[in-house]
């Protein structure tokens, strides 16, 4: 069976790592570059049971499972290290005052609050994203798959209501068995030629600090106010290369047409550096290594779409995971590897996801 698969971002990577390992023949098609957007500049941190209660408990359970497995198997390094994951508040007018010590973490201004530990390295982790993704788009490629640059701009069927026969990629056809489309915000172009519900792009903000092992394997939640009361969220991973990443900063910023034209909205990089002087003065000191920015992919109901494509036999999708993109990779790939050569997901049960739920026109 030949698989083409749009989009080379981690989910896209994962997929086609499970589809290659399984004997599927499968193509990677990607318009800019593997782990070009927010694959390759997202957080990377890993949670085993913060979306217990949720409908994603049980794909983010296996999930958190397969990347310790995979860490293990796949002869290559990712940056995968368990975390201790801690949560707190501050202000920007903090600075300065005088009193106990409201933290135990050596590496954070002593002012900053830090009210309770979130998770343990028996609960939380953390990869790299861009290496992880990469990492698993070459192991892909070993075992048989293709990555091919290009644009897809359409959908081939077998007849006007057949199933799929292929895509158009830059004008000429690759012909495959299935089709899954897997380019995070950027799948809703392919709204223009598949009856799919909409995925939508949330904009956030990042900073990677090169900190050596001035910051230890801290992950870190908090509540930031600015002086103007506007609350922010940041979230600071410390990763084992030596480098701090840290994002904040939200908006619903246009997403461009092409991913390498995403930048940083106006004047969002310094208010975040600015927190980060404010929250550490091992931040504060540090050189800053990339200033940048990614959308996540979001759906009506923040759920991901993770099933085949209702009336077009073969077509499946596989995007609009959020801020959860990283950790559920795995066991998406796993299950829809599943769904496409077996005809049925074994691992997670995928009716959550079922992008039928969304479908234009049904009520919600």
């Amino acid at each position: 069976m030949r698989v083409l698969i749009c989009g080379g971002g981690v989910i896209g990577a994962s997929v086609a790592y499970f589809l290659a390992r399984r004997g599927a023949e499968v193509v990677v098609i990607e318009r800019t570059g593997v782990a070009c957007a927010a694959s390759g500049k997202s957080g990377g941190f890993l949670a085993l049971d913060w979306c217990d209660g949720t409908p994603i408990e049980a794909l983010a359970r296996r999930s958190f499972a397969l990347h310790a497995s995979l860490a293990e198997t796949i002869d290559a390094d990712w940056g995968y290290r368990r975390m201790d994951t801690y949560g707190g508040w501050s202000t920007s007018d903090a600075a300065g005052q005088r009193g106990a010590r409201k933290n135990d973490l050596a590496w954070l201004a002593a002012d900053v609050n830090v009210a309770r530990r979130l998770g343990s390295q028996a609960t939380t982790a953390q990869v790299h994203p861009g290496l992880f993704t990469r990492a698993m788009m070459r192991k892909a490629e070993a075992n048989g798959a293709r990555l091919q640059m290009g644009e897809v701009t359409g959908l081939i069927r077998r007849g006007p209501d057949g199933p799929v026969a292929g895509v158009e990629v830059d004008g000429k056809t690759i012909e495959g068995d299935a089709v899954v489309i897997a380019m995070g915000p950027w799948s809703i172009l392919a709204t223009r030629w598949l009856p799919m519900p909409p995925v939508f792009g949330l904009k956030g903000h990042s900073l990677v600090f090169e900190t050596g092992a001035e910051v230890p394997a801290e992950a870190l939640f908090l509540e930031y106010q600015e002086q103007d009361g506007e609350v922010h969220s940041p979230e600071v991973f410390p990763r084992a290369d030596g480098t701090t990443y840290v994002c904040a900063i939200s908006s619903e910023s246009p997403l461009p047409v092409d991913p390498a034209n995403v930048a940083p909205d106006p004047g969002a990089i310094e208010r975040l550096a600015a927190m980060c002087r404010r929250l550490s003065p091992a931040l504060g000191s540090a050189k800053v290594l990339a200033a940048q920015a990614c959308h996540r992919p979001v759906t009506r109901d923040g759920l991901p779409l993770i099933g085949p494509v209702a009336g077009v036999e073969g077509a499946y999708l596989a995007t609009g995971h959020s801020v959860w993109g990283i950790l559920n990779a795995p066991a998406t790939g796993e299950a829809m590897a599943e769904l496409i050569l077996d005809g049925a997901a074994r691992t997670v049960d995928l009716a959550p996801f079922d992008p039928a739920r969304l479908r234009p026109g049904r009520a919600q």
